[in-house]
C-alpha cells in the first residue's frame, strides 16, 4: 500500500467530502480515495490489497486489516463499493461476496455510510458507456482525476466507483467534460 500516513486527513468540511472507493475481490481488493470540492475531484491515493493462497478466512483477515488501515489513515466520510455480480459460476460468486462483506464491515466498523453502484452504473458514470472495457475505465480515471500514469485495473475499478459516488451515480451528465468529446460511447 501507498504511505498513505502522509496524506494530510480530511477536515470535514462541507465544502470538502473524503470518498473511499472500494472494488473487491478475494484475491486483490483495489481502493481508490478522492476528495469532492464542489464538482471538483481531486485525487489522495489508491492501491491495492493482495491477499496470499491461503484459509477463506485468513484472506478475508488481510482484507479486513487492509481496509482499516486504509480507512484511519486517510480517514474517508463516505465509503463507494462496487455491487457483486451474479456470474455463472456460483462458488465464485460466493466468495467474491464475502470479500465485499468484509469490506462493508470494514466501513461500519468505523461507523460510515457505504453507498453501492453496480459495475453499470459506474462505467456509465465514467465512461459514458456501462459495458465500458477496463482499459477504457483506467484512461478516463487518469484523465478525470489528471494523473501522470493509469492506475492499476483494480485501483482504477475503485477510483471509478468514488467518482461514480462524487457525483451522484448520475453518470456523465454532471462530470466536467470541457476539452473532450464523444466518439462510439466514450469521452476521448
Amino acid at each position: 500500500m501507498p504511505p498513505a500516513s502522509r496524506l494530510p486527513p480530511s477536515t470535514g468540511h462541507s465544502s470538502r467530502t473524503r470518498i473511499l472507493g472500494i472494488d473487491p475481490g478475494l484475491r486483490v481488493t483495489g481502493f481508490g480515495v478522492l476528495d469532492k470540492s464542489g464538482q471538483k475531484l481531486a485525487y489522495v491515493t489508491s492501491g491495492c490489497i493482495k491477499t496470499l493462497q491461503g484459509s477463506l478466512a485468513s484472506r478475508l483477515k488481510t482484507i479486513l486489516d487492509g481496509l482499516a488501515e486504509v480507512i484511519g489513515e486517510c480517514r474517508p466520510e463516505q465509503i463507494a463499493l462496487e455491487k457483486v455480480f451474479v456470474n455463472m459460476n456460483p462458488q465464485s460468486t460466493l466468495l467474491l461476496g464475502q470479500a465485499r462483506g468484509t469490506a462493508i464491515c470494514a466501513a461500519v466498523m468505523h461507523d460510515l455510510p457505504v453507498a453501492e453502484y453496480t459495475a453499470l452504473q459506474v462505467k456509465q458514470a465514467v465512461v459514458g458507456n456501462g459495458h465500458a472495457r477496463k482499459e477504457q475505465v483506467q484512461e478516463m480515471v487518469k484523465r478525470l482525476l489528471s494523473l501522470a500514469g493509469a492506475p492499476s485495473p483494480d485501483a482504477a475499478d475503485a477510483l471509478a466507483c468514488a467518482i461514480c459516488h462524487a457525483h451522484g451515480g448520475q453518470g456523465l451528465g454532471t462530470l466536467p467534460t470541457a476539452g473532450y468529446r464523444m466518439r462510439k460511447g466514450r469521452l476521448v
